[in-house]
């Protein structure tokens, strides 16, 4: 094994030269210089792992500039792989905008149903409506979002053709004015000759309420008042309601019920919502509804409420949860039973919860046969797999992390379709290159066979648990936790400027340092990432009742957002954790006390259920 793994990365030095020609043509790529792009791209060595990106960005820049040459050069060259599907989607979005829908209809074969993107997809829809076969699936665009030009003229040819009717345009339309989205609902409107009024949206007083497009400006005023003050929101709604139509005075309830619930006024919310036009609620809207009635342990509320969710909200495995919890507590336990089965298929956060209710403890199997030496030699010559190592190795060796978000897409690219004995020899080789999330990546992505070592990797292991011990935490729990923050990415960095292992902000490293004595520091280097790390885990857990959950929210959010979320009464963790406003806070914060589960069961921890970690959050 190790052989290999010295085989892997000792051979791609030798590439130095062509290394440094890359970044320069990487230079070149983002400096708009086709020249020297082009005679980069024409002096790559043949044998060199990353010889295409030079003509792949090529083909991109020209593209750009609507020309067709070296795209067309590059796929009749190269014809499978992340980057000829990236080129053949950007070339199909440019053959649709000219209506050359012939070339379209011939590259579209060629492109695989798994590597089109959103734009593409529409425009092949599209092409398919102008055959004459409709689009089944156009509800998906009813979301507060803006799309991409191809989905816009699917949305429009759609209405011309009385494929869509004007209900569902009005509906998209509102939803985009909720959004704040105006230069989109304007197009939306021009385009389908919907009467939208687009004075009175500048001047919501102006409105005529006897007109749709004025109702539709005095609704968009209630939403966007709605957002900065609620009480001005229902102000605006209780004094139009009389003059607006029933759908759109039950969406502007179902727009504040929203803004309420997130705001963790259950009570209000409930009330709301009940007065809001359930047939143009969103998926986001029926969860918000959901967690309303959860917050105030209203069970049979809360059971009518995902009774009533439609079917692919429904059928998700948390509402499931949920529903078994609420037919559980009513009383009604063979209703229940079915529905944390149902749930319990996987590994996530709701499965093992699920398996808990249904009697089960969290146990981690070895996977039954595993990946052998030939199963893992095979994959490392993976030609997308040596790419994303030789990116991998060109990214450290240069400090250049876009070159390591390169190496991760060829990654995921590669484990496409994939058996689980490969995914499993992936995920090994990933691990023997310190390629460490896209080792856990390939592993969490098998059906049968598991391997929970790779799953829940743990590198760096003696001096997480020196800190841990020094501090008296649960190393499970750090372990957790820095799983779901950077996956072992040392050079981890967030887009709001969080560092290494433990994504520390700099103002908390700065203070952390200052209160431990840390003169000068490097905040990536993994033993000082890890010591600031657990110290700051250990206050906030300390300044928060020693509540994990409590302090996983606030390594996440802050301290303070932590407090504010709790109740004028104790909350079982399993309902604060759902009821976090912040989507992406309640999703870490499931997600690393799942991980911690796991962790504590593969260190050979005393066996804590997670229901039994999640605990009871103490009242504000």
């Amino acid at each position: 094994m190790l052989a290999l793994s010295l085989a892997l990365t000792a051979a791609l030095p030798a590439f130095a030269g062509a290394d440094d020609e890359l970044i320069a043509a990487r230079d070149a790529f983002r400096g708009n210089k086709l020249g020297q792009l082009a005679s980069l791209a024409g002096g790559m060595p043949s044998n060199y792992p990353l010889k295409d990106y030079p003509a792949y960005w090529l083909a991109l820049k020209a593209l750009d500039g609507d020309d067709d040459g070296p795209a067309q050069n590059f796929l009749a060259r190269v014809d499978e792989g992340l980057m000829p599907e990236r080129v053949r989607n950007e070339w199909l979005k440019k053959l649709a905008a000219r209506e050359s829908w012939s070339r379209f209809a011939a590259e579209w074969k060629k492109l695989p149903p798994e590597g089109r993107d959103e734009e593409s997809s529409c425009y092949g829809q599209l092409n398919e409506l102008n055959q004459g076969k409709a689009p089944t699936d156009l509800d998906r665009f009813l979301e507060s979002r803006p799309l991409p030009e191809g989905c816009n003229r699917l949305i429009a040819e759609a209405a011309r053709r009385g494929v869509l009717k004007r209900d569902w345009l009005w509906q998209r339309a509102r939803l985009l004015l909720a959004g704040n989205y105006l230069s989109q609902a304007r197009q939306l409107a021009s385009n389908t000759g919907l009467p939208l009024d687009n004075a009175a949206l500048s001047k919501p007083a102006t409105a005529d309420l006897s007109t749709p497009g004025g109702q539709e400006a005095a609704v968009y005023d209630i939403v966007i008042k709605g957002k900065a003050n609620i009480s001005n929101g229902l102000g605006k709604l209780l004094e139009h309601e009389k003059s607006l139509s029933k759908e759109r005075a039950g969406f502007a309830w179902g727009q504040l019920a929203l803004l309420s619930a997130r705001k963790q006024q259950a009570a209000q919310a409930l009330q709301w919502f009940d007065k809001a036009d359930a047939d143009q609620l969103t998926s986001e809207q029926w969860e918000w509804w959901a967690r309303s009635a959860l917050r105030l342990e209203q069970w049979t509320q809360l059971e009518k409420i995902i009774r009533a969710m439609p079917a692919n909200v429904g059928a998700k495995p948390s509402w499931r949860y949920w529903r078994g919890r609420s037919l559980q507590q009513l009383g009604r336990q063979n209703e229940a039973t079915p529905l944390f089965s149902q749930a319990s298929v996987g590994h996530n956060y709701y499965a093992l919860l699920s398996l808990e209710e249904l009697g089960n403890s969290l146990s981690t199997p070895a996977s039954k046969s595993g990946p052998g030496k030939d199963d893992i030699k095979q994959m490392s010559e993976e030609p997308a797999v040596k790419r994303a190592l030789a990116l991998l190795e060109l990214a450290e060796r240069h400090v250049k992390p876009e070159f390591r978000a390169d190496a991760q897409r060829e990654w995921r690219w590669a484990m496409r379709n994939r058996s689980d004995i490969e995914l499993l020899a992936a995920a090994e080789v990933g691990r023997r290159a310190s390629f460490y999330d896209m080792a856990i990546y390939s592993a969490e992505r098998t059906k049968e066979e598991h391997d929970y070592s790779l799953r829940y990797l743990t590198p760096y292991r003696d001096v997480t648990q020196r800190y841990a011990k020094q501090l008296d935490i649960d190393d499970a729990w750090v372990y957790g936790l820095i799983r779901q923050e950077s996956r072992f990415i040392t050079m981890a960095r967030s887009g709001v400027g969080a560092s290494g292992l433990m994504q520390l902000m700099p103002a908390t490293a700065k203070w952390v340092a200052k209160k431990i004595g840390l003169g000068q520091y490097a905040v990536n280097d993994i033993e000082t990432n890890v010591q600031l790390g657990t110290w700051y885990l250990r206050y906030v857990l300390d300044s928060l009742s020693s509540n994990e959950v409590m302090a996983t929210a606030a390594y996440n959010a802050g301290p303070g957002r932590a407090r504010a979320w709790q109740a004028d009464r104790t909350l079982d963790g399993t309902i604060y954790a759902e009821t976090i406003p912040f989507t992406e806070t309640r999703d870490y914060v499931q997600k690393v006390m799942a991980n911690a589960a796991y962790y504590s069961s593969t260190f050979g921890h005393a066996n804590i259920s997670l229901k039994n970690r999640m605990g009871v959050v103490p009242a504000r």
